[in-house]
């Protein structure tokens, strides 16, 4: 059994995605070829926003973003305590602190009050200047972004959705990767839309920001390549994963997100009253990028992955520890003006199961004998 089966998804459709690869390989047009524009048209449209950016991976996604605002030393930007290194990685090196926001104990995303309370303490500390938020949509499913914005708002700070996992996902009818000033998703291969190696992808309304990010993202450049205007990166989409994910989008659109949603509800009523399943509010719609289930303690988690293991299931442990206990952020610890507490208690009792719109009933039933197996 695979965790993600992308063997399986690629046998679905193989003739179609072989014909696209093939038809890169005899244009020739390796870099910047008319698939990559196709494709960023496509999502924009699916979106709904004005204009889509692909780039090299989820994480420069982030960072054009956060370069583009002028984010820098002195700035304080507020990410979940609970999620991808990415997430906080990204401020980190553009010379930003970040500052770790608590959780939803239900929803894993970031908790709006946790936020509020995160700015006013950093504005009274007065070191740092509170400067954006980068709020997360874990596992597929989106945050709250009706509270998050209203506190956004509030506070005078830029919102840049990290929808890596969230493409696919709703709130309210409006699609995840379209809220806040900027927003960025990836195509890691194990994404509910992935490529076959790296890729992101930056959505923004404000037409100034796409142009500037346009230019960032190839060299600073200006009216073309030797035309340098800024200090600039490189981080292009390969056309070869262009004309992959032009396939994928196909199959994710009309049904491999249907698919995994039928799926995680499958899950859901066979794992009720044995774990605490994911909570979907009402509005929401989820990506399902993970179907994470929670445990009473440390040792109850170990034991299911123990059982699993026995039982040849892959399960993934997304995330083990916080990210204001990761080594790379020691040196900013005495910035951080509050605990969190619930993503510290996450951390020690999630696990994620196999999930994709290609496994079957019976595979999943496997899955949950070995959960049910262990915590007997």
């Amino acid at each position: 059994m695979r965790f993600r089966d992308l063997e399986r998804q690629y046998r679905s459709f193989q003739a179609e995605m072989d014909g696209a690869i093939r038809s890169v390989l005899l244009d020739g047009q390796f870099i910047s070829g008319p698939q990559v524009r196709r494709l960023e048209e496509e999502l924009a449209r699916y979106v709904g926003v004005k204009h889509c950016l692909a780039c090299a991976n989820g994480t420069d996604a982030l960072s054009l973003v956060l370069r583009a605002w002028g984010i820098g030393e002195g700035d304080a930007v507020f990410v979940p305590d609970f999620t991808f290194f990415a997430s906080a990685e990204a401020p980190r090196d553009r010379g930003a602190t970040p500052i770790f926001v608590d959780v939803s104990p239900d929803t894993y995303n970031m908790d709006p009050a946790s936020l509020e309370r995160a700015v006013i303490a950093v504005k009274a500390a007065g070191a740092l200047r509170p400067k954006a938020v980068i709020p997360v949509d874990l596992f597929g499913l989106p945050a709250d972004y009706t509270a998050l914005e209203a506190v956004a708002l509030k506070h005078n700070l830029l919102l840049l959705e990290d929808g890596a996992q969230g493409l696919g996902g709703a709130l309210n009818g409006r699609p995840c990767c379209s809220f806040g000033q900027a927003a960025v998703t990836s195509f890691f291969p194990a994404k509910p839309l992935g490529c076959y190696g790296d890729g992101g992808a930056i959505f923004t309304n404000d037409s100034a920001l796409d142009a500037q990010l346009r230019s960032l993202a190839v060299h600073g450049k200006g009216t073309d390549k030797y035309d340098n205007v800024r200090i600039g990166v490189n981080s292009r989409l390969d056309t070869l994963q262009a004309a992959v994910l032009l396939v994928k989008f196909k199959a994710f659109v009309e049904h491999e997100l249907e698919d995994a949603s039928r799926a995680a509800m499958n899950y859901t009523r066979l794992l009720g009253g044995l774990v605490k399943t994911p909570a979907v509010p009402g509005g929401y719609t989820s990506a399902w990028a993970q179907y994470t289930i929670q445990l009473k303690d440390e040792p109850s988690r170990e034991s299911v992955l123990a059982g699993l293991k026995a039982a040849g299931i892959p399960a993934m442990v997304y995330y083990p520890r916080p990210m204001s206990g990761q080594a790379a952020f020691r040196d900013i610890r005495k910035a951080q003006p509050m605990d969190c507490p619930v993503a510290r208690g996450l951390c020690k009792r999630v696990l994620s199961i196999p999930l994709h719109p290609y496994i079957t009933e019976q595979e999943q039933s496997l899955v949950v004998r070995a959960v049910e197996q262990s915590l007997a």
